[in-house]
């Protein structure tokens, strides 16, 4: 495992000493009296949210702890939780709601500090694939992807907080999981605008952003362009 650089260094410490701060408003010190209490349920969010940070394995962000004192050391490692222990730790029942929730709170954090961070909101969805194998493995097995892990989000475009997201099966349209996702942000933030592209543009979206969460939306239009024109062709 390479070791970072002292830029990457303190980027990665920011992002630990922020997810156990807020990580303390969500979750207790452990998830069960009965369990061994090597690691907090903190802790544990915090090398997830790690992991994610680095783009990495459970595997390879145990490795990149191993190689950074300092890492360990804010996040309060007497040692090193195995990568299978993150693993079930994610798996867990209500992680999802509870990353959910921390990210809300942080959203309302960068609100309350800076509201020039918070006056535009933009809304989209990216497709995610449900293994680490590589893209050109998966086109060598020959195997037809049928579904995948689709992720919408509504971020701060100040700061690229997210302050709401949905995670779903793809293919979808994207007016599926559109409803949800406004209805999270709303209870969030208030932005002056919101921007999406033509896969949001529907009328009941521009209804809600106006009318129920007083935000103005900016979505691209829908251009319907199948089949010649009709009428008579003039010469």
């Amino acid at each position: 495992m390479k070791r970072s650089s002292p830029q990457q260094s303190n980027r990665l410490l920011s992002v630990v000493k922020l997810s156990l701060s807020v990580g303390a408003k969500h979750l207790a010190p452990y998830g069960s009296t009965k369990s061994r209490h090597d690691f907090t349920q903190r802790q544990l969010m915090t090398c997830l949210i790690l992991r994610t940070y680095l783009k990495t394995t459970y595997r390879g962000v145990i490795e990149q702890l191993g190689v950074s004192s300092e890492l360990r050391e804010a996040i309060g490692l007497q040692k090193l939780p195995n990568y299978s222990t993150l693993k079930k730790f994610a798996d867990r029942p209500g992680v999802r709601e509870v990353l959910e929730a921390m990210l809300q709170t942080l959203a309302r954090m960068v609100d309350r500090a800076d509201k020039s961070l918070s006056k535009e909101a933009a809304m989209d969805s990216t497709g995610l694939e449900t293994s680490s194998a590589s893209a050109h493995f998966r086109a060598r097995s020959g195997k037809k992807r049928k579904r995948y892990v689709k992720l919408s989000v509504v971020v701060l475009c100040g700061s690229l907080v997210p302050a709401s997201l949905v995670v779903d099966w793809g293919p979808t349209n994207d007016k599926v999981e559109a409803r949800p996702l406004l209805e999270r942000a709303a209870q969030v933030i208030r932005p002056d605008s919101l921007f999406a592209d033509a896969g949001y543009d529907a009328e009941w979206i521009h209804a809600y952003c106006h009318e129920q969460w007083g935000v103005a939306s900016v979505i691209k239009p829908v251009r319907h362009t199948s089949g010649p024109p009709e009428g008579p062709i003039v010469a």
